[in-house]
């Protein structure tokens, strides 16, 4: 199908999925940009649209092949003029692409994780760039699951999808209250890392070889008390010039890959990418 119009109401319920409100009631989100779409593609995400504008893509082979492929899977199809895709594309020089599918995560009892897990906790992080970082850093290390709790900022936000450059569709992804969080954690044997300046010891002074959980506080305040008081590993990073402390996802990738090198030390395997989309309508609410 062809659109032509900006005022197609297609185009328009794109638009109102910039919304936090309109994707927690769809159960839907925007993936944007080549490099996203193709990473969602590669980890089974199935699309439920794609909109595409060849002007922006011109002659590349990449963008035609992957909207073909869109197809295939059985998503609605939509060619868009210039002045259309430019409504409703969320990046300042859009390239052309762009995915309407459900959301990614999953609840904690959904979760499979290998032995010596590593995985990732954020509370209440606000800044939806951080996330995605924290996300993008997840990825590379291979860290079995993500869970992110009391959430402050919508995972599915495009900004999110952006910072993480679309591999958050290769992590899981749970979400759960700190609560169920920490139950959970305890109940599988995770020891628990938190970063606080006033810890004795170094981060790399401790084994985080195990089935380990690195928990991450908010960009102002860090971690509440309920995570510093279930936390066996109170640790501090280094800081030796005027800051006391770190960008959230910058400390979230020094104690991650910290427990990278351990278990490479150790010869432990790194954890294989988990797909957590098994067929048509897996993500539906």
């Amino acid at each position: 199908m062809e659109i032509t119009s900006p005022s197609n109401p297609k185009l328009k319920y794109v638009v109102k999925l910039r919304s936090c409100s309109t994707r927690e009631e769809s159960g839907e989100m925007i993936v944007e940009g080549y490099r996203e779409c193709r990473r969602a593609l590669d980890n089974g995400y199935r699309p439920r649209a794609i909109f595409h504008c060849p002007d922006f893509y011109l002659k590349n082979e990449n963008e035609p092949a992957l909207v073909e492929e869109c197809a295939r899977l059985g998503a609605e199809t939509y060619s868009c003029s210039t002045t259309c895709f430019s409504k409703i594309a969320y990046k300042e020089r859009p390239d052309g692409l762009l995915m309407v599918g459900p959301h990614v995560t999953v609840r904690l009892d959904d979760l499979k994780l290998p032995e010596n897990a590593l995985v990732i906790v954020t509370e209440a992080i606000e800044k939806p760039g951080n996330l995605g970082t924290i996300l993008r850093s997840a990825d590379a290390a291979k860290v079995a699951a993500v869970i992110v709790c009391d959430r402050a900022t919508d995972i599915h936000n495009p900004n999110v999808v952006r910072a993480s450059t679309g591999t958050m569709f290769s992590v899981p992804i749970a979400e759960a209250s700190s609560d169920e969080a920490l139950a959970w954690l305890k109940s599988r044997g995770f020891k628990i890392l938190a970063a606080t300046p006033h810890a004795e010891r170094m981060h790399f002074e401790v084994d985080l070889t195990g089935n380990v959980a690195i928990a991450l506080g908010a960009e102002q305040y860090g971690l509440t008390e309920k995570w510093m008081n279930g936390a066996e590993l109170r640790v501090r990073i280094p800081m030796l010039g005027l800051a006391d402390s770190l960008n959230v996802s910058a400390a979230a990738t020094i104690l991650v890959y910290e427990a990278v090198r351990q278990r490479l030390a150790a010869g432990i395997d790194a954890v294989p990418g988990w797909v957590p989309w098994h067929g048509e309508g897996a993500h539906d609410h």
